[in-house]
């Protein structure tokens, strides 16, 4: 493993983890948007990108983000490891972080800058504490887009704290488990080791892509069940901590009839789901 880093002297308000494998068409705008945080503390964040198992230049494109990240009294650190595994990275970022909060962003988030500072507010105090900020869901071509417009109101979506791809916790809240688990969906394992009043959404936004094509949208839909049914299977104990609103007839009627085409392509990509169950593990990006 080779480490590249900015180092600045102090510990950091925050450090933000970002995992990346082959993200070098994603990862600039997801750090520049970090940067252009409206950020006014005075003990600056910490960004640490772990690029996993890259074949491509994300690595490359982070560390010129450096100079930029300087410029603004930022440290930003670049690790490479050889291994292509979310789970790993995000246990080395871990490994690496010195900030007493942890901001989990994966590398095809693009956040609002108000973002990172409302969530240190939100995981000040005391106690454990868990905070994402508010999910805005999009996607390219006519079937991620209709698929979003229907996800996007599901209750547990609009209502709740789901944290797709960006999640937070303070340091009593990381202290409820040692590294990441191999595990399918880290940010379910990590929201239900918090119960739901121990979870906040800020009011800042973030854009979340989600995958193109009916194709795709069925393997990562596949692959989110499976990662669901994974920590309900491993972790019991976690299960008393889910609070996913209901998803009634009723509200399913009444979008069928606003959006006919949206909650044909949202149902459509349920049903093949059930009947066409994953056989053996596979990779799916959430694009």
């Amino acid at each position: 493993m080779s480490v590249h880093e900015s180092s600045l002297p102090g510990n950091p308000a925050l450090s933000v983890i970002l995992p990346a494998s082959n993200e070098g068409a994603v990862i600039a705008r997801c750090l520049r948007a970090l940067l252009a945080s409206d950020w006014t503390a005075a003990a600056p964040p910490e960004i640490v990108v772990i690029a996993n198992g890259c074949r491509d230049d994300t690595a490359a494109q982070a560390r010129a983000l450096m100079p930029e990240a300087e410029a603004r009294g930022w440290s930003l650190r670049v690790i490479e490891i050889s291994k292509g595994c979310k789970l790993g990275a995000l246990n080395a970022g871990d490994a690496a972080a010195r900030g007493r909060l942890r901001v989990y962003l994966d590398a095809d988030v693009t956040i609002s800058p108000p973002l990172l500072a409302q969530l240190q507010d939100a995981l000040a105090g005391p106690g454990a504490r868990y905070a994402s900020g508010t999910l805005r869901i999009t996607g390219e071509g006519w079937a991620a887009r209709a698929y979003a417009r229907i996800w996007r109101q599901v209750p547990f979506m609009a209502r709740g704290v789901p944290g797709c791809g960006v999640f937070a916790v303070n340091a009593e809240g990381r202290a409820r488990w040692q590294e990441f688990p191999d595990i399918i969906s880290d940010d379910t394992f990590v929201r239900l080791s918090f119960t739901p009043a121990e979870r906040s959404a800020v009011p800042a936004t973030y854009e979340w892509p989600i995958a193109e094509g009916l194709a795709a949208l069925i393997r990562v839909r596949r692959r989110q069940d499976a990662g669901v049914a994974q920590v309900g299977t491993l972790f019991p104990r976690l299960l008393r901590n889910d609070d996913k609103l209901p998803f009634g007839a009723g509200g399913k009627l009444r979008m069928a009839l606003r959006d006919p085409l949206g909650f044909a392509v949202y149902s459509g990509v349920a049903l093949m789901v059930r009947l066409t169950p994953q056989r053996a593990p596979e990779w799916s990006r959430g694009r």
